[in-house]
């Protein structure tokens, strides 16, 4: 037994804060907003189906989101005791194994709540399940990589949640141009998720974890996490033009305008600066994203 599991010798349970904590409900909103993003870009009415659209929300966000979280913060352990070792399970807050009960059975509930929401949303929650164990477990542990860890977690949070909402609501597969989008903006995705590798920096380079900013160091890293990002945006503008939705192609144009300014900021920086582009950059990005989601209904009525 290692020293953080020997922090709190008289705790037997969790601290009921430590586990919502470690379930980390500030990084649901990128996957709830994503199958809001598939929602309104199926083009069927909300009012439709108010149940499937609650179930897909608390699906994408408290248990898949944050079941991934509690299952990265258990195969994390070692790393976080560097990093952040205030963290609910190096702390010993959450003591044992318990982090480790806790997401295998959110995961076992992500899958029950799943096929409720049809063959559509139950495949597709079994894959996000499936996907958030290979990101942080080993033997495969894609989390090592600076390329395939990122694309999976943008995957994950932006493209699959954005495809469920528009297969649940459409009650099938969704059209070619939902489909499109939701891979670009979840290409971009990696991107935003390099920029997050950056506070794990220190603790990725002792334990093995070849994130873009340890391979190739944080300017480089920051540099191609932002052509990352901006690349895709520039395709859906261009699509949304050819789709006759010049009014959403135009708001797309200055929201990645404004990215571009502060990539400017963030680059002068970007150890110190990644936080900062996180609350400002990323915020115009997946406004974009909702944007673009109400073209995509537009095209889909005419």
């Amino acid at each position: 037994m290692s020293v953080y599991e020997n922090l709190h010798f008289g705790r037997r349970f969790p601290d009921p804060r430590a586990v919502l904590t470690l379930l980390k409900p500030i990084t649901w909103f990128p996957p709830v907003w994503a199958y809001l993003c598939g929602v309104v870009s199926s083009g069927v009415p909300l009012s439709s189906s108010p149940l499937l659209v609650f179930l897909g929300l608390m699906l994408a966000g408290p248990l898949v989101c944050g079941m991934s979280q509690a299952a990265n913060d258990w195969c994390d352990r070692h790393v976080d005791a560097i990093n952040e070792p205030d963290r609910p399970i190096p702390s010993g807050r959450i003591p044992g194994r318990w982090g480790l009960w806790i997401a295998l059975a959110m995961s076992v509930l992500a899958v029950w709540v799943g096929h409720f929401l049809g063959p559509w949303g139950f495949a597709a929650t079994i894959l996000a399940v499936l996907a958030a164990w290979a990101y942080s477990a080993e033997p495969v542990r894609l989390k090592r990589s600076g390329i395939w860890g990122p694309g999976l977690v943008g995957l994950c949070y932006e493209g699959l949640p954005w495809f469920t909402g528009a297969a649940v609501l459409s009650d099938g597969m969704p059209s070619y141009r939902v489909v499109v989008i939701a891979a670009l903006y979840a290409l971009g995705a990696h991107g935003i998720m390099t920029l997050n590798d950056f506070k794990a920096l220190e603790g990725d380079r002792q334990t093995g974890v070849n994130s873009l900013p340890v391979s190739l160091g944080p300017e480089r890293a920051a540099r191609i996490a932002c052509i990352v990002m901006a690349m895709p945006q520039a395709v859906v503008i261009a699509l949304l033009w050819i789709w006759n939705a010049p009014v959403n192609a135009m708001i797309v144009t200055a929201l990645l305008l404004g990215q571009v300014w502060a990539m400017r900021i963030l680059l002068s920086d970007p150890r110190a600066r990644a936080p900062w582009y996180n609350a400002t950059g990323v915020l115009m990005y997946v406004s974009g994203m909702m944007v673009a989601a109400f073209a995509l209904r537009m095209v889909g009525m005419t």
